[in-house]
């Protein structure tokens, strides 16, 4: 092998980015495992074929959402003392979500979430993967698990990564955990309200598609390697990764994150932030079929100055999220999405008002409230219900646990699975049924 074939070689490797090949190169290397077992987990009463997760990361507050307590008083409440009528007789929500209100119908509420945790990185992990912390085991996030039985392995075959996070992942509470790098999410990185929404591995910055299609047609041009080698199985392969990554580049798949392309009308209506058009990039990632979309929507941890914040940022998720789930309504996408929307925790209801936090609500685990939507559960309902001032839980707890049992379920994963642990014992996707962990109950009301 000479030099000059050599350096053909090495063109190929570096003309895409290290991690698109990567993720590329994964493809065919999972669709050659039979995953037996992962067909063996299927359930035959699926509904959902994909779920846009909606990570409130900081914990949102149950009073000013979806379970607000109009009389309690004005130290629970504060200034957002006027919730709002929805358009399903008996349900109120917060006085900052009037899209959400006139489409009620289309999602439920769940406002007995419990687990008693007040510490992020600890409740965000019982939150995520439905076990508690504290053992030698680091259990996958749901997304991970869905990865896993609704992935490459299990059938799956898009360019676009079965597990997509917008943009930025939470570390090992939204991660893979001892099911390996394989199954961790793709984080997209870049800013979808920027004019160029820089993706990457996928999207490069600075660099135009017709310079992608220049280096392409160099990397041909010098390649003197590949036809003297055409029946080799490594360059076939590496061929094969080579054309996939550049359809995930230059063809229609990686242009699911080019919002150029979507009318100016619908990016407005979504609202041009961050959050908002991560709602639109999520929206059009399971329309092609991603089994998982989880878009981290920070800012949630109001410690200090917290109804400042929610006359800020209610706002703009009331709109991302009515757009988001209306739109995938009239489409018939919803039918088989699984929208969750949900926190670590929910937020203190007695409001500090003493200075330096001057209207601060501190987290809060015993009570919180979560949204679902779509894939298999039913609008206009309203799941466990809290006290007067929202600081107990009075009927119908929901663990974190039942609720992704509840989700497994819809997405046709049987919740009694094992996973194979890298030292080659079996563990659960969810923990035993025990008190403060696991009801054992799925949420049938609203399935």
């Amino acid at each position: 092998m000479d030099s000059n074939s050599l350096n053909s070689l090495k063109l190929i490797k570096v003309t895409l980015s290290r991690r698109a090949m990567l993720k590329i190169m994964v493809i065919g290397t999972a669709a050659m495992t039979t995953g037996l077992h992962r067909l063996l987990a299927q359930s035959s009463n699926q509904k959902a074929s994909s779920v846009i997760q909606i990570w409130m990361w900081g914990g949102p507050s149950h009073l000013d959402t979806f379970d607000p307590k109009p009389d309690a008083g004005y130290d629970y409440t504060g200034p957002l003392s006027h919730p709002i009528k929805t358009n399903v007789d008996g349900i109120i929500i917060g006085e900052l979500l009037p899209m959400l209100a006139k489409i009620a119908d289309k999602y439920s509420i769940i406002r007995s979430m419990t687990h008693g945790i007040n510490a992020h990185e600890t409740a965000a992990y019982l939150v995520q993967t439905g076990w508690k912390p504290g053992d030698s085991i680091v259990h996958p996030a749901a997304g991970a698990i869905v990865s896993y039985f609704k992935g490459y392995s299990a059938g799956y075959s898009g360019l676009i990564p079965p597990y997509i996070v917008l943009t930025e992942p939470q570390g090992r509470f939204s991660e893979s955990g001892f099911l390996g790098s394989k199954y961790k999410p793709f984080a997209t990185g870049g800013d979808p309200a920027q004019p160029r929404f820089t993706v990457e591995g996928i999207v490069a910055p600075n660099i135009t598609e017709q310079h992608q299609k220049d280096r392409r047609e160099l990397l041909h041009k010098t390649d003197q390697l590949s036809p003297l080698l055409k029946d080799n199985p490594d360059i076939i392969a590496l061929a094969k990764s080579e054309d996939q990554a550049y359809e995930l580049i230059l063809g229609d798949t990686g242009k699911i994150f080019d919002l150029s392309r979507e009318p100016e009308e619908t990016r407005e209506r979504y609202g041009k932030n961050t959050f908002g058009q991560s709602c639109l990039v999520a929206k059009r990632l399971v329309e092609q079929g991603v089994p998982f979309v989880t878009i981290n929507y920070k800012g949630w941890d109001t410690h200090k100055q917290h109804f400042q914040t929610m006359r800020r940022k209610l706002p703009e998720m009331d709109r991302a999220m009515a757009s988001l789930i209306s739109d995938l309504y009239e489409s018939g996408t919803l039918q088989k999405t699984i929208i969750w929307w949900s926190g670590e925790f929910g937020r203190t209801p007695k409001v500090k008002w003493e200075a330096p936090w001057n209207g601060g609500r501190d987290h809060y685990g015993k009570v919180f409230s979560a949204l679902v939507a779509g894939g298999g559960f039913k609008g206009g309902h309203v799941v466990g219900e809290s006290n007067a001032t929202g600081e107990e839980v009075k009927e119908r707890p929901v663990y974190p646990a039942d609720l992704l049992a509840s989700i497994y379920t819809l997405m046709g994963i049987d919740i009694n699975s094992t996973l194979i642990h890298p030292q080659g014992f079996k563990v659960g996707i969810l923990p035993p049924i025990t008190e403060n962990v696991r009801s054992g109950q799925i949420l049938k009301e609203i399935m």
